[in-house]
């Protein structure tokens, strides 16, 4: 039996088609997604894949005491509430598409979107940065943020704001802590998702509520 590509020492059991060559499984599992730019269709990929991103979340999310919400939370500013909100709003419509979905996905598409903004102002894009994948979820909720804008009202409408970077990584970071603490770590699960489906569909319903003809 062939040597492994990667490594030159064990013994190669699996066919690599990113590489077009064998691999051991340890090459494959170590090198998987960083160091090999796996494609989708990758049966060692689509069967590991759930439990790789489990871990990953696990490593970024360990289960500890939740920090409680201080008295001045950010979402008590109308105009930072209102950004939250449109982070959550495109969570909040795929999870009502897709019944598969769990808090652990949410999760992996926030994470993505911190560190797509934390990298927004690098120039210097590496070889492993350009070889993550892209996250649909991650991509949409990216995108609200960027599209997102405040709109004063006193007694005319005001000019249109837009958000600093520092106000959206709060904001972000806000949403973050409210999932680990509706999901409790339990990753597989739509705790999360189902109160924001909710809370959501509340706020769509006051939205659209006839206003009252009050008789003077």
């Amino acid at each position: 039996m062939a040597k492994c590509v990667k490594c030159k020492k064990r013994k190669a059991k699996r066919y690599c088609p990113a590489l077009g060559e064998s691999i051991c499984s340890l090459c494959c599992g170590t090198h998987r997604q960083k160091q090999i730019h796996c494609p989708p269709t990758c049966p060692y990929l689509v069967k590991h894949k759930p439990y790789q991103d489990k871990r990953a979340l696990e490593k970024k999310h360990p289960v500890h005491p939740s920090p409680s919400l201080s008295r001045e939370d950010i979402l008590s500013d109308e105009r930072l509430a209102w950004l939250a909100f449109n982070i959550e709003a495109p969570i909040g419509r795929m999870a009502q598409r897709e019944a598969s979905m769990t808090d652990g996905d949410a999760m992996s598409a926030l994470d993505y979107v911190r560190d797509k903004l934390a990298k927004e102002s690098r120039l210097i894009i590496t070889t492993e940065t350009s070889m993550v994948p892209k996250n649909e979820l991650g991509e949409a909720i990216f995108q609200s943020i960027e599209q997102c804008r405040w709109e004063k009202k006193i007694i005319v409408p005001g000019e249109l704001q837009t958000y600093t970077k520092d106000e959206k990584s709060k904001c972000l970071d806000r949403v973050i802590l409210a999932l680990e603490q509706y999901s409790q770590s339990r990753w597989e699960n739509r705790l999360y998702l189902s109160q924001l489906i909710d809370r959501l569909s509340k706020i769509s319903e006051l939205t659209h509520q006839p206003k009252l003809d009050i008789p003077d």
